[in-house]
């Protein structure tokens, strides 16, 4: 069934999630604080709306892409004019950011106040997977909820999971993020030590998909410049998955290892590894690059 969708943020994510959602028939009222990316999605077969509320007016469905828990909240809660206002009762909230489960399950707490579906769903599959419309859904909520959203989410990725209730696909997501951080530095590692040791990255990498240290890392993201097309090393660490939004990510897995007295020393050393190469100036650069960060501990 085609629906009203109204689509706020559009960001690297966001905006080729807009473009699948069109391609599957949903007409589409794109918003986002960039004139510049309303205007990308307009030229996709999105209709411009100028403000949040006005994007919402005639919505089914509203899907969020931001980038903190503070946002989420004033976007629907408690900001100036709030959405919640604004939508007709019945209609299905699907936040896709990834924040922390606290703040998702408050907002989902209020949306119930105001006879609303709210779902926390952050995805998995990074800027290529959005645009090849094979993203990873990890979806808090109710049963029915997670019924209701699937369709939609499934014009935009290739897996709809129902992590549990409201707050669950956060906390899934920040456990999700943390293993990928850590594949992320480990892979960097070794191929920069074999490198040091006069190895071909491309040679080693493929040694290694075919051997015990395998991992997503080595099969769709290579950090090495040259060894894999169409990735953001490829593309000198432009577009992608930023270093700071990794950094947030760790920032809330360690909160949820606080929490919960859960002993994370891998994710913190993770977490310390990409810190410093956010504050060596690397913020913007895709996530991979952190390949750099080892390449100049090895300088002479």
């Amino acid at each position: 069934m085609k629906a009203n969708i109204a689509f706020i943020g559009l960001g690297n994510m966001g905006l080729p999630m807009v473009a699948n959602l069109i391609k599957g028939g949903h007409r589409v009222w794109a918003y986002d604080l960039q004139p510049e990316a309303i205007d990308r999605a307009a030229r996709l077969g999105a209709t411009a709306a100028r403000s949040a509320v006005e994007a919402v007016q005639q919505a089914e469905v509203v899907i969020s892409m931001l980038q903190t828990g503070h946002q989420v909240d004033s976007l629907y809660v408690s900001g100036g004019d709030p959405l919640f206002k604004h939508l007709a009762a019945g209609a299905l909230v699907i936040d896709c950011s990834t924040i922390d489960a606290a703040t998702a399950k408050a907002t989902a707490a209020q949306a119930m106040t105001h006879g609303l579906d709210f779902i926390d769903a952050p995805v998995s599959g990074g800027v290529a997977g959005a645009e090849a419309g094979t993203l990873t859904f990890i979806v808090g909520g109710t049963a029915a909820q997670f019924a209701r959203a699937q369709p939609v989410l499934s014009q935009m990725g290739q897996k709809v999971l129902h992590a549990g209730e409201h707050g669950a696909g956060q906390m899934a997501k920040a456990c999700n993020n943390m293993l990928l951080a850590v594949q992320m530095a480990g892979t960097c590692e070794a191929l920069n030590m074999g490198i040091n040791n006069g190895l071909d990255p491309g040679v080693l990498s493929e040694i290694m998909q075919q051997s015990s240290g395998n991992n997503w890392v080595l099969q769709h993201y290579n950090p090495v410049a040259g060894v894999m097309d169409k990735v953001p090393a490829a593309q000198g660490y432009s577009g992608g998955f930023k270093v700071r939004l990794m950094c947030k990510d760790l920032d809330l897995a360690m909160d949820l290892g606080q929490t919960s007295s859960s002993p994370v020393p891998m994710g913190a050393a993770a977490k310390a590894l990409f810190n410093l190469h956010q504050v060596a100036g690397h913020e913007d650069l895709d996530f991979s690059s952190l390949l750099m960060l080892f390449q100049k501990v090895n300088r002479p």
